[in-house]
C-alpha cells in the first residue's frame, strides 16, 4: 500500500510542477496582453511590438497543438481530472473563458496600438 501511496503522491506533486509552470506562463502572457494597451497608449512602439511577438508566437504554438496548451496534454498524464482549470491554478469560470477574455483584449490593443502609431505624426 505504502508503494501505491507514494505513487500517486509523486503523481501529485508532478501535476503540481505542471499546474505552478503553466500558471507562471499564463500571467506573463496575460501580463503581456494587459501591458500592450498601456505601451500602445504612451507611444512605446517597440514595446508593444515585442509584446505582440510574444503574444502572437503563444498563439502559434496554440494553433500547432489544435487550440490546446501543450501543457495541458502533460498534465494530463497526472490525474484524471478533466475540469478546465485541472492543469493550471485559475478559478474555473477564467480557465473556461480564458481564450475568449484575453482574445478579445488583445485584438483591442492590438487596434488601439494601429490608431496610436498611426496617427503618431499628429501628435
Amino acid at each position: 500500500m505504502t508503494h501505491l501511496q507514494n505513487s500517486g503522491d509523486a503523481l501529485a506533486v508532478k501535476l503540481r510542477q505542471v499546474k505552478l509552470l503553466h500558471t507562471a506562463i499564463w500571467v506573463v502572457m496575460a501580463g503581456a496582453i494587459l501591458l500592450l494597451p498601456f505601451a500602445a497608449w504612451f507611444g512605446w512602439f517597440r514595446l508593444a511590438l515585442g509584446l505582440t511577438l510574444l503574444v502572437l508566437g503563444e498563439c502559434l504554438v496554440l494553433a500547432l497543438n489544435r487550440g490546446r496548451c501543450p501543457l495541458t496534454d502533460v498534465a494530463a498524464r497526472y490525474t484524471d481530472d478533466r475540469a478546465d482549470n485541472f492543469d493550471i491554478y485559475l478559478p474555473v469560470w477564467l480557465a473556461r473563458n480564458n481564450k475568449r477574455i484575453f482574445g478579445a483584449l488583445f485584438v483591442a490593443a492590438e487596434l488601439l496600438w494601429l490608431w496610436r502609431w498611426i496617427g503618431r505624426t499628429a501628435l
